[in-house]
Parts: C-alpha cells; sequence; structure tokens
C-alpha cells in the first residue's frame, strides 16, 4: 500500500492503518530501535508505542513524508527510553557512543535558550548535511541518525572501518566549524 493510503486509513479511523503501516515499515522502525537499544523486548514495546503514537496523531498531523514521519517517532521513542534505563549508569551501547560522539559538536543543556535555538540548528544542520558529499552524507547519517554501528556502515559501503572512522570525526570537524561559525557553539 502507498504511504497515502495508509494516511487516509489513519484519518478515517480505520484500524487496518496500524496492519498496513506494521506490514510496510516494522522492519524499518525496528532497526531504528533496535540500533537505540539493543534490547529485543525494549524494541518490541518501542514498535508498539510507535504504532499508539501515529494512532493518536494522525490526525491532526498530515505527514509529507510517512516514512520520516514513522522513523522520527520511533527514534525519539527510543532514545528516550534509552534515556530512562541509562539515567543512573551509562551502559557503553551504540547509542552512548554515538551521542557522546555528537556531543563534541552540539552541547546540550535544559534551558530556555536551547528551546530557542532548536529551529536555528536543524536549519543549520539541514544545511550541513546537503554540502557534504553524498557518501559522507550518509555515513553522518547512518551513523548518528539510525545510530549504526561503525563496523556495520564499513560493511554497507565496502570502506574499511578506519576510513568510516575519518569520514565521522572530519565530518564532526566540519560541523563544529559550522556551528562556531553561526555562534550555536
Amino acid at each position: 500500500m502507498i504511504d497515502q493510503g495508509i494516511i487516509n486509513l489513519y484519518n478515517d479511523r480505520d484500524e487496518g492503518a496500524i496492519s498496513a503501516t506494521r506490514e510496510k515499515y516494522e522492519g524499518y522502525c525496528y532497526s531504528i530501535a533496535y540500533n537505540v537499544l539493543g534490547n529485543e523486548e525494549d524494541t518490541k514495546e518501542i514498535l508498539n508505542d510507535t504504532y499508539l503514537a501515529l494512532w493518536n496523531s494522525i490526525p491532526p498531523e498530515k505527514p509529507r513524508s510517512f516514512s520520516s514521519y514513522i522513523g522520527r517517532i520511533a527514534r525519539n521513542l527510543a532514545l528516550k527510553r534509552h534515556r530512562e534505563r541509562s539515567a543512573q549508569k551509562r551502559s557503553g551501547s551504540v547509542a552512548d557512543l554515538s551521542l557522546d560522539e555528537l556531543s563534541e559538536c552540539i552541547t546540550s543543556s535544559d534551558t530556555v535558550e536551547t528551546v530557542i535555538e532548536e529551529k536555528d540548528l536543524t536549519r543549520i544542520l539541514n544545511e550541513f548535511l546537503s554540502s557534504l558529499p553524498k557518501k559522507d552524507r550518509n555515513v553522518f547519517v547512518r551513523r548518528y541518525w539510525y545510530m549504526d554501528k561503525v563496523s556495520d556502515i564499513s560493511k554497507r559501503y565496502g570502506y574499511s572501518e578506519s576510513k568510516v572512522k575519518m569520514i565521522l570525526s572530519r565530518t564532526r570537524e566540519k560541523l563544529s566549524e559550522k556551528l562556531r561559525k553561526e555562534k550555536l557553539r
């Protein structure tokens, strides 16, 4: 079923929307959540939470890209679960490592200024990603959006692990520089 058809099912409050979503996007959402959590049971719970969040948000939301919309929901729910589980102790998971690597570029604080700067940061990140060569952008997104392991990225693109690490390091340096120029770091 095409995405607009699935969205229409949600708009019509047809419970077949969940089945259609599960059939088309379960593997995609599973991959995102599992890469963050590394736990089968938690991942399955996140999938169910994702379907519930979709049911509760469409309507009124009208996603332009259903795959991006569902991916973002699954990722955010998985990250929230990950933060809850590791609040007392860092686990050394791929998600922890990815977030630690990115913290070199983007500092996090719970201030009002952070909320205000979020839109600027989103715009700058989109500009930054658009400016990257395709291979660098793909590696960066696989690591920091999908939270893939370096070894998985190297297999996917046929690069050595050291090349992937170098691409990530250089890209983080470029991002840091861009953020400094934009006065967000």
